[in-house]
């Protein structure tokens, strides 16, 4: 989507160009990402969409511009998160995108954190039982 990318390139030039925004750090924004995902819910608490989609927007600035930091140390990118976390909804839905038939709401989460633990067993074996 040309919106999407035209995003991606604002936070690249701004983390060039914008002195405030050149000197952030993923721990610099910890706080901040915090403080937008408040503002998201309560826009969801007052039932306001267009404050909601204000919030989101300010939820994704948060997302591409760390994904941006990523990309500076070398270590991944917006690309990266995004076929990631598209990979990880298809694995996680095998009632969807594969065989498997599911029939309630509950059986869904049930199978989400059976994959969820394998995932993260699997995770943790790879990295040699770190964290």
């Amino acid at each position: 989507m040309k919106e999407f990318d035209r995003l991606v390139e604002v936070v690249h030039t701004l983390r060039k160009e914008c002195p405030w925004d050149r000197e952030q750090t993923l721990q610099s924004l910890k706080p901040y990402l915090l403080e937008e995902t408040q503002e998201a819910i309560e826009a969801i608490e007052e039932d306001d969409d267009e404050l909601l989609a204000e919030e989101l927007g300010d939820k994704l600035l948060h997302i591409v511009m760390l994904a941006e930091m990523l990309k500076e140390r070398k270590t991944a990118d917006i690309k990266k998160v995004v076929v990631g976390i598209t990979q990880k909804m298809i694995r996680r839905h095998p009632h969807v995108f594969g065989g498997k038939k599911l029939k309630s709401p509950g059986q869904v989460l049930r199978q989400w954190g059976q994959i969820k633990k394998k995932e993260k067993a699997r995770r943790r074996k790879q990295r040699g039982g770190k964290k």
